[in-house]
């Protein structure tokens, strides 16, 4: 296992996991001063009950929420967080409870950046690595999906609607206090997402294990987030309410964020940024369809990753069986079979043009690819031409 000579690593968020992990929220939060939280969620998640569960299982306890608004969209945007900011102060808030994707943890983070720095617009706060800590915001996170892992991340991704561009804020400061991971608000994940969502985990698993920023501890999470996706991606798909499948799940896209948070990710994420950008793909998908891919155009360069990470996606049987000189090439293979099993039992694209991007939108995806700064850390330098063929090969 690769050791730099020099690295960080940051893991800060208390997690609660399992049978009633939301009730504990609150004694948490009491802990940390706040008794008047926030609780910012989705139209959606308010529908269809997940955000009762939640105000109920506060209730337990005896917290009631200062606030909700669940008014946020499906690309979390710079006017929404200085929105609510407002309702925020308005309402004399001192805490936050994020329910839902990243969408909304990402809101979460930006809230909390704003009011912990006494600022009104976050736009004032792009380059926040450089923020000091600011005034106490306690924040618990709970994700409703399994795959961002925003829970465990110190990064936001916030849409200027003006500029029509996402800006990351990337700071340990934006990491909660809290992950709360509780399959009462994971049962309800139709197939397509909770594939989606389980094959963005494993990006963010394989992409952190082999960039050029690991290091062990970042592995060790990759490492074992592979195995638990593997395991069970599966049976959370065609068996929704097996718990064991859906919480071993989230444990994965936890420490998965968690891996590449510490150690950044590579060119799928490069390009796939861009392909959500300019062609409006969901960042699952583009994942999907662009792993194996990149993977490829890879393959010499993360050539021992790779073979290492076989033993994970597989067995030890086909491990053993594959010569030591095949290892990373039977790797790549072994998740483009994966993939494809998924595709068997859920609907997801494997082709770009599956869903509607053109050959003409190829000049300006591999333009935005090459400003993209998780590109630096990929183990194989990429210039425009190599982007546009990696283009090609997944249309």
């Amino acid at each position: 296992m690769y050791v730099p000579s020099y690295f960080e690593f940051v893991n800060s968020a208390k997690l609660l996991c399992g049978e009633y992990a939301l009730e504990g929220i609150a004694s948490e939060l009491r802990l940390l001063n706040s008794s008047r939280p926030m609780i910012l969620s989705d139209a959606t998640l308010e529908k269809i009950g997940s955000l009762r569960i939640l105000i109920e299982a506060l209730g337990k306890s005896g917290l009631k929420p200062s606030a909700v608004y669940t008014d946020i969209p499906l690309d979390s945007s710079i006017e929404k967080v200085n929105e609510i900011s407002k309702i925020y102060r308005e309402n004399n808030c001192d805490g936050i409870i994020a329910l839902g994707g990243g969408s909304v943890i990402d809101t979460a983070k930006g809230l909390r950046m704003l009011i912990s720095q006494g600022g009104k617009d976050i736009l004032s706060y792009v380059g926040s690595e450089m923020l000091s800590r600011g005034q106490s915001v306690p924040f618990a996170a709970i994700p409703t999906t399994s795959g961002t892992g925003s829970e465990a991340t110190g990064v936001a991704v916030i849409k200027d609607g003006e500029r029509k561009v996402k800006l990351e804020f990337i700071s340990s400061f934006l990491l909660p206090d809290i992950a709360v991971l509780d399959t009462r608000v994971l049962e309800s994940m139709p197939a397509r997402i909770t594939a989606l969502t389980g094959l963005d985990a494993l990006t963010h698993a394989i992409e952190a294990y082999s960039c050029l920023q690991k290091n062990p501890i970042s592995q060790c999470y990759a490492l074992s987030a592979i195995r638990l996706i593997v395991g069970n991606l599966e049976k959370a798909i065609t068996r929704p309410r097996d718990r064991e499948a859906r919480i071993s799940m989230a444990i994965a896209s936890y420490i998965a964020g968690a891996a590449f948070s510490n150690s950044m990710v590579g060119i799928v994420h490069a390009i796939g940024h861009s392909v959500g950008g300019v062609c409006s793909v969901a960042h699952g998908e583009a994942m999907t369809i662009l792993l194996p891919v990149c993977m490829r155009y890879n393959e010499e360069y993360a050539e021992e990753d790779y073979s290492e990470l076989l033993l994970y996606l597989s067995d030890a049987d086909t491990y053993a069986s594959t010569r030591k000189e095949d290892r990373a090439k039977k790797a790549i293979s072994t998740v483009e079979d994966f993939i494809t099993r998924i595709k068997g039992i859920a609907p997801i694209a494997t082709k770009l043009s599956e869903r509607g991007v053109k050959r003409s939108d190829f000049e300006e995806i591999a333009k935005r690819a090459l400003n993209d700064g998780a590109l630096i850390v990929n183990p194989r330098n990429a210039d425009k031409d190599d982007i546009l063929k990696i283009l090609e090969e997944a249309f």
